[in-house]
This record gives structure tokens, C-alpha cells and sequence, in this order.
């Protein structure tokens, strides 16, 4: 049966999951906020000598390519072994992994792993499906329509729900889609708000009986909390204390009234 977002909510809220994060370093602190806020306990835990202990006392882990190198990944995998053997789910963030035959090796890799939940923009999601994008390092190019197709192949290729974020947000299983309506236009304008929005997927992971309602719920979550924030907000620097202020306010019975559409799955 599904989960809805405010039923996700109120139990987060009830007992606030702890989220393993390996997140690039210009995320660290934004996530961490992002998570307080919403009402999780983040960590920020990803060196080899521990991320596979630390994984298995975790609700969840989240895996982002943001800032990479050898010691970072070798955190990451040791990572997701823990969340593995613990049965955690494990949320994957495979960002700019178009750009250069590095971040194309790790983040084939990763996939092979099996996560969970897959966050990408749509020249992410475009790229991890075999597709040509217009990406141009962390920036998304290419409209989120573009990128429905692959990720449905994705999806069902990876075993992962496949959240494809931008103006207007795109979910899928393989079987079921929904879009996501919200936000604010000043959203892109700050930086690390999508790798906090992985975070947050996996904050939700923790707490759902079903991948694909954990990350309907974590985006309407930001949808509702970015609508919010934009209101009186005059560009993107007062935009982003009004953000982590309306993340924190948003009511479960607020999620309910989050704009989330069923979506036809392409053939």
C-alpha cells in the first residue's frame, strides 16, 4: 500500500533518522542544514576506516560524485557495503558524470551496485542512460522532458527509482510516474540545494516501506518548502534562509496539497 508524503513526514518527524551523507565538500554544510531543518540527523561520514561500520548504524546512506577522488570513493564503496550487509537503502547523486572518463568509470560502477534511488538532473540522468547531453559540468542543460525515456530504461537497467529534478520533477519505477510541480526559479541560483535534495531522498528512504514514495515525498517536500521561500523573497541570497525556514515549518498536512500528477510511462 502506498505511503503518502505526510504519512512519511509525520514519521520522520516522530523519530528523526540518522543519514549517513557522503556528499561533496561545497554540500557538506548546505545538507547538513537542509537536513536539520527538515527533521533528520545528518552525518557526514566518509573515510574508509569507518564508513562501512558507520553505514550499518545508519537509516540510510546517500553517495554524491560531486568533489571526487581515490580516498573519497573508497569511502563511498565501503559505504555502500555497509548499507548492503544492513539492508539500508543507499541513494546515489551521479553529478557531472558526464564530464570527464573518470566520473564516467566511478559512477558506472556505482550503478552496478544497485542504489536505491537514483538524483540526477536531466543531462545526468540523459548521460548514466547511454544518451547524448547538453551538460556542461554540474549544470543541467537539458529540460527534464528530455530525460524521460532514459529514465525509464534506467530504472529498470539499475533496479533504482529514478528522480529526475528540475523546473517541473519527474519520478519513475520502471511501472509508475508521477511529476512534481513547486519550487522556486531561485533555487538553481544556490548552490548545493540538489545535492541537499539526495540527502533528503535519502532521509525519506529511511523511513518508507517503498523507494519510489520516498522520493515522491522528499520532492514535494522541497517543491512546498521552495514555493514558500519565494514568497517576499527578492533574489537568491534572501531566498535561502526563507528556504531552510520553510522546510522547517512544512506541516505534513502541507505535503497533502503538494502538486504531484500521475505521469504516463513511456512504452
Amino acid at each position: 500500500m502506498s505511503q503518502s508524503p505526510e504519512t512519511l513526514l509525520t514519521a520522520l518527524r516522530a523519530t528523526p533518522p540518522l543519514v549517513q551523507c557522503i556528499t561533496n565538500y561545497v554540500a557538506m554544510n548546505i545538507a547538513a542544514n537542509v537536513l536539520l531543518a527538515a527533521g533528520a540527523s545528518p552525518a557526514m561520514v566518509s573515510d574508509v576506516e569507518e564508513a562501512e561500520e558507520f553505514a550499518g548504524i545508519a537509516g540510510a546512506v546517500t553517495v554524491n560524485i560531486g568533489t571526487l577522488s581515490p580516498p573519497f570513493v573508497a569511502g563511498m564503496r565501503a559505504a555502500i557495503r555497509g548499507a548492503r550487509g544492513a539492508g539500508r537503502p543507499w541513494v546515489l547523486d551521479p553529478v557531472a558524470c558526464q564530464a570527464t572518463s573518470y566520473r564516467r568509470e566511478v559512477v558506472q560502477a556505482l550503478v552496478a551496485e544497485r542504489p536505491t534511488i537514483i538524483r540526477g538532473n536531466a543531462s545526468e540522468i540523459l548521460s548514466l542512460a547511454g544518451e547524448a547531453s547538453r551538460g556542461q559540468g554540474v549544470d543541467g542543460r537539458d529540460p527534464v522532458a528530455a530525460a524521460e525515456e532514459g529514465a525509464r530504461r534506467l530504472a529498470r537497467s539499475s533496479g533504482a527509482v529514478v528522480a529526475v529534478t528540475g523546473e517541473v520533477d519527474y519520478v519513475i519505477d520502471g511501472e509508475r510516474a508521477v511529476r512534481i510541480e513547486g519550487g522556486s526559479p531561485f533555487m538553481p541560483m544556490n548552490t548545493a540545494l540538489g545535492c541537499s535534495l539526495t540527502c533528503l531522498c535519502g532521509v525519506y528512504a529511511a523511513v518508507a516501506e517503498d523507494a519510489f514514495d520516498a522520493a515522491v515525498a522528499a520532492l514535494a517536500h522541497f517543491a512546498v518548502a521552495g514555493a514558500k521561500a519565494d514568497e517576499g523573497a527578492s533574489g537568491p541570497g534572501s531566498f535561502a534562509p526563507r528556504f531552510l525556514d520553510a522546510l522547517a515549518a512544512v506541516a505534513p498536512e502541507a505535503l497533502s496539497r503538494a502538486a504531484i500528477h500521475d505521469a504516463a510511462v513511456p512504452a
